[in-house]
């Protein structure tokens, strides 16, 4: 796989995640997945995200390094809906240590997670991010992905006690 070397690091080489690197790929994801772009209402990024792909899909779990270096990770998963004849991958997490992203590593890690889903019988690949997450909105545009669609999600708390409807009498 070719890969742009990154400045003071050998060259960045993409295998498959083993038990050994969790805690460097949490240590990655807590520092990129901050309150700003992580949340969403069905997942949070904690160690049981790195254990359950891990232990359903590990052959999608990968990771670049240098060295003895782990520059970032991709985390995926395989669908197959009921009724559908298609099989749909779906890239859970992809993250890159701050320091040097935009360095090749996060195109390198989609390309072998997309070779691998290919192989798979996957007909289509599915992200979700923020959509105030520019950059990677703009990263995962450069990798192909065109076709947006926008959710709602709606929340009731409750916690609170619900208020009475104007014009409405008790």
């Amino acid at each position: 796989m070719s890969e742009t070397p990154i400045a003071g690091e050998d060259t960045p080489r993409i295998r498959e995640m083993t038990i050994d690197d969790f805690p460097e790929v949490f240590h990655i994801g807590e520092e990129v997945f901050t309150a700003e772009y992580s949340q969403s209402l069905y997942r949070t990024w904690d160690e049981y995200e790195i254990t359950t792909l891990f232990n359903s899909d590990n052959e999608l779990c990968l990771v670049a390094e240098a060295g003895e270096k782990i520059l970032g990770f991709a985390l995926g998963t395989t669908v197959k809906k009921h009724n559908s004849p298609w099989k749909y991958g779906y890239l859970v997490w992809l993250g890159i240590r701050k320091d040097i992203q935009q360095g090749g590593v996060g195109s390198g890690l989609f390309k072998e997670i997309k070779r691998r889903m290919k192989e798979q019988g996957v007909r289509m690949i599915i992200i979700d991010t923020s959509a105030d997450n520019q950059p990677a909105i703009r990263f995962f545009q450069k990798q192909g992905f065109d076709d947006v669609q926008e959710h709602i999600y709606m929340s009731l708390n409750l916690t609170r006690k619900a208020r009475k409807k104007p014009g409405k009498k008790p």
